[in-house]
């Protein structure tokens, strides 16, 4: 038997409201407070998800299949 490393990978999707002067200042507000991790991604709506299989078998590549 040999081991898998299986990699999974989905887009998520959510809407927030910012308050800024313009689309430029809200990005930026919306980027900060993102990598500060006040916009945390958790139960959004699932856009699309892939798998992939890496190991020994497989050459170490890596093909991602929708699923």
């Amino acid at each position: 038997m040999s081991e898998y490393q299986i990699v999974i990978e989905d887009t998520v999707v959510d809407d927030f409201t910012v308050e800024a002067n313009s689309p430029e200042e809200a990005q930026s507000i919306a980027e900060q407070m993102y990598h500060d991790g006040r916009i945390v991604l958790e139960s959004g709506e699932v856009q699309e998800k892939r798998i992939a299989v890496n190991g020994d078998d497989c050459e170490n590549i890596i093909d991602f299949h929708q699923f």
